[in-house]
Formats: structure tokens, C-alpha cells, sequence
């Protein structure tokens, strides 16, 4: 008989999404649901956690069939760079203005990369932000202040 062997990364996420499911669905029965026709406010909450706990057995089932690599470290320092720079962007967009922002945001996230050396990260954070600003700010028109009150010159 053939033992059952299971990718134990994809296993992990399918638990994960049909548990975050399941912890939704349930919070989304307090609400009151109506029907397709006259949506309550928690129908469309309990479709979504509905189709998450779908996914989660998806990937639970194609987590039996293939054998993955083992769970590796955790990226520490990934973590310590990449979730503070949306934070500082948030925190800093309206002082300094959407082109300084963008450029530190950008140079804190680009050093997530232990390859990453100090030139590298420059010249990155000076791409995206031209082409976000010529993007977001030129080409769509959004209202951003692309040099906020901090730095007037």
C-alpha cells in the first residue's frame, strides 16, 4: 500500500485559507444575509469565505498528490523591510509628497534582498518612481501632490 505523501507547504496554505474561511463564514452568519435579488449586508462576505474555503480544499486535494520541498526559514528580513515601507509611504505621502515618499518607500522594500546592495537599491527606487510618477501622476491624471508641504522649496 502506498503511504500518502503530501507537499506540506500547499498543505499548510489550503489549511490556512479553509480555516480563514470557515472563521469568516461563521463571522458573516451574524449578518443579516437577504437574498441574491436583495443582498444583506453579510452575503456577499459569506460567497467570499464560501469560495476561500473552496480554494483551501483545492489546494488541500493537490497538496496529496505532489511532494514538495520542506518549509524553509522564515524570511525574517524580508519581513522587517517589506511591511514597514507601506506604512512609512502612508505615514509620509502627504508631508512629503508622492515623489519622496515613493522613492524612500521603494529603497526601504528594495533592501528586503540580502543581493541587494546600496547602488542597486538606488537606481531601483529612482525607476519606480519615475515610472510611477509618469504613470500615476502624468498619464491618469490622479490628483497626488508630487512635492508635499515638508519640502517646498
Amino acid at each position: 500500500m502506498k503511504s500518502l505523501t503530501f507537499d506540506s507547504t500547499n498543505a499548510l496554505c489550503g489549511a490556512v485559507f479553509v480555516a480563514l474561511g470557515g472563521f469568516f463564514t461563521y463571522q458573516s452568519l451574524t449578518l443579516e444575509l437577504g437574498t441574491a435579488l436583495r443582498m444583506g449586508p453579510g452575503y456577499f462576505p459569506l460567497v467570499l469565505a464560501i469560495v476561500l474555503v473552496l480554494l483551501g480544499v483545492i489546494i488541500l486535494v493537490q497538496a496529496t498528490r505532489v511532494e514538495g520541498e520542506p518549509i524553509g526559514p522564515i524570511a525574517v528580513r524580508g519581513m522587517l523591510f517589506i511591511l514597514p515601507a507601506p506604512i512609512f509611504f502612508g505615514l509620509t505621502v502627504r508631508g512629503l509628497g508622492f515623489f519622496v515618499a515613493l522613492f524612500f518607500t521603494a529603497l526601504i522594500a528594495a533592501f528586503a534582498s540580502q543581493r541587494m546592495k546600496p547602488l542597486m537599491a538606488i537606481l531601483l527606487a529612482i525607476g519606480i518612481t519615475i515610472f510611477s510618477v509618469a504613470v500615476f501622476s502624468y498619464a491618469l491624471g490622479l490628483p497626488f501632490e508630487r512635492y508635499g508641504p515638508w519640502i517646498r522649496f
